[in-house]
C-alpha cells in the first residue's frame, strides 16, 4: 500500500470508531467479517496480535532485542512484518472497531503504532486510540501508545504535556489505565524509555547536561534489565553522542566526574568529542539490524568525527585521519538503502540528506574537485527544497521522496560511495565495526530505582500541577492511572484591558473554530495587554505560532493541509533574491545635540477597544513611552540614516556582491585569518566589553599602534568604565550552584551604590533619556558608541591587546600569526572556517563580523542555502559552528513590529522531526543583531538555570526554560549574504508576565517565580543585570513548567542601547516591576533584600 492508500484507510478507521455509538449492538455480519479478517492474519502476526491482548510486554520488541546471540531469522524487523501484512492489518482494525472488539481494536492500533509512526501517520492513529477509550475507558492502553502520544505532543512543541505524561509515567512506576503488568522489570522498562524521552525534551532545549543525566539514567535501566534492551540502549548511545556534540566543556566536565556517571563504558572519556563518537559507534554496533537505526548513529558518529577534526585538541598530523573516519561513517549510512527502495520516514530521508551533505563537507576538506563538490551541494540543496515540499504534501509524498532519493543516489555517484565487504548479511554494517568488546556492566534493577528516586520529587510535584480529569468521562482518576487524554496544562484567556482591532478578533474567532478542540489555543487570540508592548521589546511572535496546522508525525507543517481540523497559512513572498543593501556610513553626530527632542512624551492612555489604524492602534499598545521606529530613535540622536534599499533593483546570488561605501578595504590582502584585527571607523568601535580592571571614563581608549600592524589598518577597542573584567571571561564567571549558591545569596547584601555609584559615569555626558524608549527590543547595543566619543578624533584608531579566552582559536592563534582582513568583509578564507569550526569567542565574532555599513535581509524565501549554524554558550562565553544546508520557507502569517517569523528547516537541528522558527528583521540590519538576540537568550538561560538548581534545593519543583536560540549565516559560496536566527517552534497559549519597565501580570503565579528569576540574576550577576520581559508559555496554574523566550537584560556590563537600559533599567526593576517588597519565592531562596535607594531615577512619560 502506498501512503495515500494507507491515509485514507485510516480515515475511514476514524469515521468509524467516530460514528459508533456506545450502546450500539453490532450485527451479525459484522461479527463474523470481525473473525474473517483475524482469521485471515498469518500465523506469526495472529500470535502477536493475542500477545498485545494479553498485556504480554508494554512496547511490541523485535526479535533481536532481547538477544545475545542472534540467529538468521531474528535478523528481520517487526516493521517488515506489519509493512508486508498491513492491508490485513488495517482490514482487522476497522472490523474490529464495528464489531466492538475495543481490546483487539487497540492491540492492532499497538502493533501498528511503531510502523505508523515512522510512517509519518501517528496522530489519526493516536485519535483513533483516544476515540476508542472514550467508549470503552476500561480498556487497556499499551504504555508504548501513550509515549507515542508524548513523542507526538514532543515534536509539535506542546513540552508541558509532553512533561506531564512522562512525569505521571515515571512517577508511578509506568501505571497507565487498566493496563497489566507482569513483572517488576516491565515497568522499569517503561520508566527508562520515559526519562528517555525527557531527556530529549531537555535536549531540545539546550540544557545538555541535564539531558545527559537522564539519558545516563535511561542507559542504567536498559542495562539492569534481566535480559538487557539493545534497542534501547542503542538509541540511548545515539542521544548521548547528540547530546555530547552540542555540550559545552564545562558541561562535559561535570559530567564525566559526576560520581554517579562511569563513562568507562566508552573506553575514551578524554574528550567530549571523542566520547560521542563512541558512543554512536556502540550505538550501532546494538543497533546493526535496523537500517534506521543504523543510519541515524553512523551519521551522529560522523558529525562527532568531524568536529573533532576541526578542533583545537586534534593534533594536526591526525586531521586527514579523522576526516577519512568520517567520511567512512557517512558513506555507510548512504548505502543502507539500496536505489529504488522505498524510504517512508520522514526522520529517515532528513537523515539521509543529512548525510549526503556532511559527506559533501567532507569531500571539501579532503581536497575533492571543486566541480564536484559544488555539482553535491546543489543536488542536496535541491534535495532539501523537495524535503520541505514533502513535509508539507499529504497526497503526493511517495513521488516526492523517489525524487529525494535520486538526488541522494546522484550524490553517492558524484562522491564514489562504494559498497563495502559485510560477512553477516542481514547486517548493515562492515566488519571493521566488531572490533569493540562488551564491557561488562554491574547495573541493577535495585540501582536503576535508586537513581530514579532522584528524579522522583521533580515529577510527583510536576503530576501535582495538571488536570487528572479524563476527557472523555470528566471524572477524577487516581493519579497512577494515567488517561491518555487527562492533560490539562492549557490557560485560560486573560481579560485585559488593550487595543483592539474588533474586525481582526471577529476572524481570529472564526479561525479557532475552524482548528477544531484538539488544535485551539484561547491564548492565541487573546486581546494583547498592555504588557506585550515593551519599551524596546522583543516582537510578540510567540503569541501567532499556535494557528498552524500539523503533520501526521505531530509536528507543524508550513504547507496546506486536507485533514480536517487543521488549517495552513500561505503567504505570497518576494521572489527577489537573497541580497545585501547598501546604506551610507552612518556618521554618528554629538549625541548631546538634539536630545532635547529625542521624543514625544506620551500621556497616560485608557486601553480600551478601539477600530484605530494599525499605526495608532501600536502606539496606545506600548502605553509607556515609545519612538515610531528604530531608524527615528538613530536619528533623534544625530545619526544619519539612508533609506534602507527599498528601491533597490533585485539581484540574483549569482550576480551578489557585497558594496560599501568605504574605500579603505581596497588594498590588496592575502587570504589568511583576518579574525585578530578588523578595520573599522573611529565611529563605529568594534569591542565595547571590559579589558581591564581598571576604570577609565566611557569613550577613553588605550591607543597604541598595532606591532603587528603595516601601519594600514588598526583595531580600536573602547573600554568600558562600568564593568568588571570578569564580565566576559569565562574563568571569572561565578561557579557557584546548588547549596553554595544559596549560601552566597544569603551572604549578599545589596549595596546600591555598588551597581549604580556615579550615574554621571553610567551616563556620560549624554542625556539620561538617550537611551530610555525606543520601540524594538532587539536592537542590540550594537547600534551604540561609546557615549564620549566626541572625546576621540574622529581619525584616531587605537589597538588595544584585549584579554584572550583560552577556549578560543581566534585569541590562541593571535599570540603566534599575524593576519589580515579579506577584500570583502564577508568573504570567509580558510582560517576563517577554521576558527567558526573549532569555536571563537563572543569578543572575537563581533570584531570579525560587526559591520556598521553592510546589512542583510532575506529577500528571497522558499530556497534552499548552504548556511554555518552557529550555537553560543554563556558558560564559556564560545560560538562554535558547524557547516549545514537550510531551506528558508515562507512566513508564518504574521510579524511584529521589527521581525517577521519563517518556516525554517536545516539538516542540523537537535530534533529531526520538530519544526523550526527562523526570525529575520523586517529592515535589513547588520549581523551583529542578530548574534545579540542568540547571546541575550543564551545568557537568560544560563542565568535560569542556576535559579532552577537554586529553586531544586529549596524542594520547590517549578522550573522556567528559555528556549533555545542559534544563528543561521547564509552562504553564497564562501560569503556571507544573510543572517537569520533560528529556536525550536512551540505551541500553546502565549502570554506575557512582564515587560522591561515597571509592569507585571500579576494575574499569573508564574510572575512571582519571573520577579523571583530577576532578583536572583540580579544578585548572581553581582548587581550588575537582570533579565525582564519574560513572556512564553505556562502552566495552567503557573507552578509547574514556564517556557520563556525573547527576553531583554538591562545592563550596567554592557552599553547602552535600545533594549538595554543599564543604570535605568535596574532602577525600573529595582523601584517598580519587584518593587521594594520581596515575594514568597524570594524569601524562600533566602535572597538578600534589595535596598530602595536609588541613584538614577527613572524617566517619566
Amino acid at each position: 500500500m502506498d501512503s495515500k492508500q494507507v491515509g485514507d484507510f485510516l480515515e475511514e478507521c476514524l469515521g468509524a470508531v467516530a460514528g459508533v455509538h456506545p450502546s450500539y449492538q453490532p450485527t451479525e455480519a459484522e461479527r463474523k467479517t470481525y473473525s474473517t479478517c483475524r482469521d485471515s492474519l498469518c500465523d506469526e502476526l495472529a500470535s502477536l496480535l493475542q500477545e498485545a491482548v494479553d498485556m504480554k510486554w508494554p512496547f511490541a520488541p523485535e526479535k533481536w532485542q532481547y538477544k545475545q546471540s542472534v540467529s538468521a531469522t531474528d535478523k528481520t524487523n517487526l516493521s517488515d512484518l506489519i509493512s508486508k501484512n498491513l492491508p490485513q492489518l488495517l482490514a482487522c482494525l476497522k472490523a474490529s472497531i464495528i464489531a466492538h472488539e475495543t481490546s483487539s481494536a487497540l492491540a492492532v492500533v499497538f502493533l501498528l503504532d511503531r510502523f505508523l509512526y515512522w510512517t509519518d501517520d501517528s496522530s489519526r492513529l493516536l485519535k483513533i486510540t483516544k476515540l476508542l477509550h472514550r467508549l470503552h475507558p476500561d480498556s487497556p492502553v499499551a504504555p508504548q501508545l501513550v509515549i507515542r502520544q508524548a513523542r507526538v505532543y514532543l515534536n509539535a512543541g506542546k513540552l508541558q504535556k509532553a512533561e506531564y505524561i512522562l512525569s505521571s509515567l515515571i512517577n508511578y512506576s509506568g501505571a497507565t489505565g487498566c493496563w497489566v503488568y507482569h513483572s517488576e522489570s516491565d515497568r522499569a522498562l517503561v520508566q527508562a524509555v520515559s526519562i528517555q524521552v525527557r531527556g530529549m525534551i531537555l535536549q531540545k532545549l539546550g540544557l545538555w547536561l541535564e539531558a545527559a543525566e537522564l539519558i545516563w539514567a535511561s542507559l542504567i535501566g536498559y542495562y539492569a534489565l534481566p535480559l538487557p534492551d539493545k534497542k534501547g540502549i542503542g538509541t540511548s548511545l545515539g542521544l548521548l553522542a547528540n547530546i555530547l556534540v552540542s555540550m559545552n566543556d564545562e558541561d562535559f566536565h561535570a559530567f564525566r566526574t559526576n560520581p554517579d556517571i562511569d563513562l568507562s563504558l566508552l573506553r575514551d572519556s578524554s574528550h567530549r568529542l571523542l566520547s560521542a563518537a563512541q558512543a554512536a559507534k556502540m550505538a550501532v554496533i546494538y543497533s546493526q539490524y535496523t537500517s534506521l537505526y543504523v543510519l541515524t548513529n553512523v551519521v551522529t558518529q560522523g558529525t562527532c568525527l568531524l568536529s573533532y577534526s576541526f578542533s583545537m585538541e586534534c593534533p594536526a598530523s591526525q586531521r586527514r585521519a579523522y576526516l577519512l573516519q568520517a567520511k567512512e561513517a557517512f558513506s555507510i549510512g548512504l548505502l543502507t538503502k539500496a536505489e529504488g527502495e522505498l524510504v517512508t520516514s520522514k526522520q529517515e530521508l532528513h537523515t539521509f540528506l543529512k548525510a549526503a551533505y556532511s559527506l559533501t563537507v567532507v569531500h571539501k576538506w579532503i581536497g575533492t574537485g571543486q566541480d564536484v563538490v559544488a555539482q553535491a551541494t546543489q543536488a542536496c540543496q535541491k534535495a532539501l527544497s523537495i524535503f520541505y515540499a514533502y513535509d508539507a504534501d499529504t497526497k503526493n509524498k511517495d513521488s516526492l521522496c523517489a525524487e529525494i532519493m535520486h538526488l541522494v543516489t546522484q550524490v553517492k555517484l558524484l562522491l564514489q560511495v562504494d559498497p563495502f565487504f559485510k560477512s553477516d548479511k542481514g547486517s548493515y554494517i562492515p566488519d571493521s565495526y566488531r572490533n569493540i568488546q562488551d564491557i561488562s556492566v554491574s547495573f541493577t534493577l535495585e540501582g536503576f530505582a535508586k537513581v530514579m528516586q532522584r528524579f522522583q520529587k521533580y515529577h510527583a510535584s510536576l503530576c501535582r500541577t495538571n488536570s487528572t480529569k479524563c476527557k472523555q468521562t470528566k471524572d477524577e482518576i487516581d493519579g497512577a492511572r494515567l488517561c491518555i487524554t487527562s492533560v490539562g496544562t492549557t490557560i485560560e484567556t486573560l481579560g485585559t484591558e488593550c487595543s483592539y482591532d474588533s474586525n481582526k478578533g471577529v476572524k481570529n474567532a472564526a479561525r479557532a473554530e475552524e482548528l477544531g478542540p484538539d488544535q485551539k489555543s484561547s491564548g492565541s487570540f487573546a486581546r494583547k495587554s498592555d504588557l506585550e508592548t515593551t519599551l524596546g521589546s522583543t516582537d510578540s511572535l510567540g503569541s501567532s505560532w499556535q494557528n498552524f496546522s500539523f503533520s501526521s508525525s505531530g509536528s507543524p507543517r508550513p504547507g496546506s493541509s486536507t485533514d480536517a481540523g487543521n488549517i495552513a497559512i500561505r503567504h505570497e513572498v518576494s521572489s527577489q533574491s537573497c541580497l545585501t543593501t547598501e546604506v551610507e556610513d552612518q556618521n554618528l553626530q554629538d549625541f548631546n545635540s538634539g536630545v532635547s527632542s529625542l521624543r514625544s512624551a506620551i500621556p497616560d492612555a485608557s486601553f480600551s477597544n478601539t477600530n484605530s489604524d494599525s499605526e495608532k492602534s501600536d502606539l496606545m499598545q506600548a502605553g509607556i513611552e515609545t519612538l515610531g521606529t528604530e531608524e527615528d530613535w538613530l536619528t533623534e540622536v544625530g545619526v544619519a540614516v539612508k533609506p534602507s534599499g527599498a528601491n533597490v533593483a533585485p539581484q540574483s546570488l549569482s550576480q551578489l556582491t557585497l558594496r560599501t561605501t568605504s574605500s579603505s578595504l581596497s588594498g590588496s590582502f592575502s587570504s589568511e585569518s583576518s579574525w585578530e584585527k578588523i578595520l573599522v571607523d573611529s565611529s563605529s568601535p568594534t569591542d565595547r566589553n571590559p579589558r581591564s580592571k581598571s576604570r577609565s571614563r566611557a569613550g577613553t581608549v588605550q591607543s597604541s599602534k598595532s606591532s603587528e600592524s603595516d601601519g594600514s589598518f588598526f583595531l580600536l577597542e573602547t573600554l568600558d568604565s562600568e564593568t568588571d573584567v570578569s564580565a566576559h571571561d569565562p574563568t571569572h564567571e561565578s561557579q557557584a550552584s546548588g547549596s553554595q549558591l544559596t549560601q552566597s545569596l544569603k551572604s549578599l547584601h545589596f549595596d546600591s551604590t555598588k551597581a549604580l555609584a556615579n550615574p554621571q559615569q553610567n551616563l556620560s555626558h549624554s542625556d539620561p533619556e538617550q537611551c530610555a524608549s525606543t520601540e524594538t527590543s532587539t536592537e542590540s547595543s550594537f547600534e551604540m558608541l561609546e557615549e564620549n566619543q566626541s572625546e576621540v578624533c574622529a581619525t584616531e584608531t587605537a589597538h588595544v591587546s584585549q584579554r584572550r579566552n583560552p577556549l578560543c582559536y581566534s585569541c590562541l592563534k593571535r599570540l603566534s600569526a599575524a593576519a589580515v582582513v579579506p577584500e570583502r568583509q564577508y568573504l570567509l578564507s580558510q582560517q576563517d572556517y577554521q576558527a567558526l569550526l573549532a569555536g571563537v569567542c563572543n569578543d572575537c565574532l563581533l570584531k570579525r563580523l560587526h559591520s556598521d555599513k553592510m546589512q542583510f535581509k532575506l529577500k528571497k524565501h522558499r530556497t534552499a542555502y548552504s548556511a554555518l549554524h552557529l550555537k553560543f554558550s554563556k558558560a564559556t562565553g564560545l560560538w562554535a559552528a558547524r557547516e549545514t544546508c537550510v531551506y528558508i520557507g515562507e512566513p508564518m502569517g504574521e510579524q511584529g513590529k521589527q521581525r517577521t517569523a519563517i518556516w525554517v528547516t536545516f539538516l542540523h537541528q537537535e530534533e529531526r522531526l520538530s519544526s523550526y522558527v527562523g526570525k529575520d528583521y523586517l529592515k535589513p540590519r547588520g549581523i551583529q543583531f542578530h548574534l545579540k538576540d542568540v547571546e541575550r537568550q543564551m545568557t537568560a538561560q544560563y542565568y535560569v538555570t542556576e535559579f532552577n538548581k537554586s529553586l531544586y534545593d529549596k524542594e520547590v519543583m517549578a522550573q522556567i526554560f528559555f528556549i533555545p536560540s542559534e544563528a543561521l549565516l547564509i552562504l553564497n559560496g564562501d560569503e556571507i549574504v544573510g543572517c537569520v536566527t533560528v529556536e525550536p517552534y512551540m505551541l500553546g497559549d502565549f502570554v506575557k508576565l512582564t515587560n522591561n519597565t515597571g509592569k507585571k501580570d500579576k494575574s499569573f503565579h508564574a510572575t512571582e517565580y519571573g520577579l523571583a528569576f530577576g532578583h536572583f540574576t540580579y544578585l548572581f550577576s553581582d548587581c550588575q543585570e537582570v533579565v525582564v520581559d519574560l513572556q512564553g508559555w505556562v502552566t495552567a496554574n503557573g507552578k509547574g513548567l514556564t517556557y520563556l523566550t525573547d527576553p531583554q537584560i538591562h545592563s550596567i556590563k554592557t552599553p547602552k542601547g535600545p533594549s538595554n537600559f543599564a543604570a535605568r533599567g535596574l532602577n525600573y526593576f529595582l523601584e517598580e516591576q519587584h518593587g521594594p517588597e520581596c515575594n514568597d519565592i524570594c524569601h524562600l531562596l533566602s535572597l538578600a533584600p534589595l535596598v530602595r535607594e536609588m541613584h538614577v531615577q527613572p524617566e517619566r512619560p
